[in-house]
C-alpha cells in the first residue's frame, strides 16, 4: 500500500514537471509571479495585503520601474491592508490614462476543510488549486505581469497605464483600499476608464468554450434589518402576538414578493445577444420579454434560470436570523437580515419602502444597515471599450460570442464609478460553470484558461493603451 502511495506521488510530481516544461519561457516567468502572489496569505484574519504589494513592487522594480512610479500604500490604522499603485507613463499629453484594477485580499480558507493546502499553489489535473487562484489573484498577477512585459519589451504606450492592486474587496466592514484611493489619492488612479474583474467566459467539462462576457455595470448592495418585539412571558402561556411568528410572516411575504422587470442599456443588449443562442422556447420568452417587460408568462419562464432572474430585477433574500432569549420564555425580540441587490436606477430608500409595503405590518421595524459604500453607477456601453474586446475575442476565440453583462454581485468598481471613472469587467479568462469554487472549498482555475486569458488581456490592454 505504502509503495503504491509513493509511486503515485512520484508520478504526480513527474506529470507536473512535464506540464511546466511545456510552457513558454514568458509563461514560466508569469507562473513564478502568480505562485508567489497566491502563496502570500492575504486573508483578513492572518494575512497581509501589504506584504503581497511589497513583493509585487519588488518584481516591478527589478523589471526596470523607478521608485517614483511605484507606490506601496497603507494606513497606520490598517498596516497590513495596504496595496500597490504602479504607473507606466504614456507618450501623449492629451490621451487620458487607463487604469488596471485588481484586489489582493482573499476569502478565508480553513485548511482542515480543504483537500489541499489552500495557501500552496498546486497544479493537478489541468487545474491550479489554491485560495485566490482565481479570485482575484489570477487577474492581479496578469495585470502585474502585463506591465512588467511592457517594460521589458520597451513598449511606449500612447496612454499612461496605471495599476492599482488593493485590499478589502472581499469584506464590507473592513478597510477598502479602492475606496481609500478614490477618496484620498485620486491623482494616483485618475483615468478615463478602468479595467477590472467581473467579466470572463464559460467553458464546458470537455474544454469547449461557450460564451464570453464583459461586465458593464453592477448592482448596488444594501442590507436591511427586520425586527419584531414583544413583552414576552412564560412559554407555558402562549399568546397570539409572538415576535418570532410575526417575523416569520414578514419573511414569507418578502420571499413571495417579486420586484418588477427592468432593463438597462447593458441588460437589454445582453438579452438581445443571448436570445439566439438559447433553446427555442426560452429564446421566444426572452424575445417576448424584451418587447413587453410586463409579460408575466415570459417572465416566469425566463426567471426559472436564477442568473437570468436576478439580471432582470432587484432581488431581496433573507440571509440571517435570530430570536428569543430562553427555551422556556416567549420571545421578546426576533431579527432577520435581508440582503438586497438593487437594479441600477433604484435607491436603497425606495427598496426599503417596497419591502415595508410588501410586509404590510407596522409592527415589523425595517432599518437599513448603513455601510460606507456608494450607489452603483453604470458605465456607458461604449463601442470604444466593447468593440476592441469583441474583435480580439473573435480572433483568439473564434465562434465564441461576447455579451455585455450586469454583475448581480459587487466589485470595487463601485468606488471608481462614484468618482467618475467608468469601470468595466474584462473578458478573457474562461471559468467552469460552477465558478471553480470561488469563495468556497478547493478553489481552482484551468491552467490553459489562465494562460490563454493572460495572452488575451496582454493584447487587449496594448490595444486600449494606443487608442486616441
Amino acid at each position: 500500500m505504502m509503495r503504491g502511495l509513493v509511486l503515485g506521488a512520484v508520478l504526480a510530481a513527474v506529470t507536473a514537471q512535464q506540464a511546466q516544461a511545456q510552457i513558454r519561457p514568458d509563461q514560466a516567468a508569469f507562473r513564478a509571479l502568480y505562485k508567489e502572489l497566491v502563496e502570500t496569505n492575504t486573508t483578513l484574519s492572518s494575512g497581509s495585503c501589504t506584504l503581497a504589494a511589497e513583493r509585487l513592487a519588488a518584481r516591478m522594480k527589478a523589471a526596470g520601474y523607478a521608485e517614483k512610479d511605484l507606490t506601496v500604500f497603507s494606513t497606520p490604522e490598517k498596516p497590513k491592508e495596504g496595496g500597490l499603485v504602479a504607473i507606466l507613463p504614456g507618450t501623449s499629453r492629451k490621451a487620458k490614462p487607463i487604469l488596471l484594477l485588481g484586489h489582493l485580499d482573499v476569502v478565508e480558507a480553513n485548511r482542515a476543510d480543504w483537500t489541499r493546502d489552500p495557501f500552496t499553489l498546486i497544479e493537478e489535473g489541468g487545474y491550479f488549486y489554491a485560495r485566490g487562484a482565481s479570485d482575484d489573484k489570477a487577474q492581479s498577477a496578469i495585470w502585474t505581469d502585463t506591465l512588467i512585459r511592457f517594460r521589458q519589451e520597451g513598449f511606449k504606450p500612447k496612454r499612461t497605464i496605471k495599476l492599482a492592486l488593493t485590499c478589502g474587496e472581499e469584506t464590507t466592514t473592513a478597510f477598502n483600499g479602492a475606496g481609500w484611493l478614490a477618496k484620498n489619492r485620486r491623482e494616483l488612479i485618475d483615468a478615463e476608464y478602468a479595467l477590472n474583474e467581473g467579466g470572463g467566459g464559460l467553458v464546458g467539462p470537455d474544454g469547449t468554450r461557450s460564451v464570453l462576457s464583459m461586465q458593464v455595470g453592477e448592482k448596488t448592495v444594501a442590507n436591511f434589518r427586520l425586527e419584531t418585539t414583544n413583552p414576552g412571558g412564560h412559554s407555558s402561556m402562549p399568546r397570539p402576538d409572538n415576535a418570532i411568528y410575526s417575523l416569520a410572516t414578514a419573511l414569507n411575504r418578502v420571499g413571495r414578493y417579486e420586484f418588477p422587470v427592468q432593463f438597462s442599456d447593458t441588460t437589454r443588449s445582453f438579452f438581445s445577444r443571448l436570445a439566439p443562442t438559447l433553446p427555442p422556447k426560452m429564446s421566444g420568452a426572452v424575445t417576448a420579454l424584451l418587447a413587453n417587460q410586463e409579460d408575466k408568462a415570459a417572465d416566469a419562464l425566463v426567471s426559472m434560470d436564477p442568473t437570468l432572474h436576478s439580471t432582470l430585477r432587484t432581488t431581496c433574500v433573507a440571509t440571517m436570523l435570530d430570536g428569543g432569549h430562553a427555551m422556556n420564555a416567549l420571545p421578546q425580540r426576533a431579527r432577520a437580515i435581508v440582503n438586497c441587490r438593487i437594479f441600477p436606477g433604484n435607491t436603497p430608500q425606495s427598496v426599503q419602502a417596497t419591502l415595508a409595503n410588501a410586509i404590510s405590518d407596522p409592527q415589523v421595524a425595517i432599518s437599513q444597515i448603513i455601510e460606507d459604500r456608494p450607489l452603483a453607477s453604470p458605465p456607458p456601453l461604449s463601442p470604444k471599450i466593447f468593440g476592441p474586446a469583441e474583435k480580439l475575442a473573435a480572433e483568439m476565440f473564434p465562434g465564441v460570442p461576447i455579451l455585455p453583462t450586469m454583475s448581480t454581485g459587487a466589485t470595487d468598481g463601485i468606488f471608481l464609478g462614484a468618482i467618475g471613472i467608468p469601470t468595466y469587467g474584462v473578458p478573457g479568462i474562461f471559468y467552469d460553470a460552477d465558478g471553480g469554487g470561488i469563495h468556497g472549498l478547493n478553489e481552482r482555475i484551468r491552467v490553459k484558461s489562465l494562460y490563454d486569458g493572460r495572452d488575451y488581456l496582454f493584447r487587449l490592454v496594448k490595444i486600449y493603451a494606443n487608442q486616441n
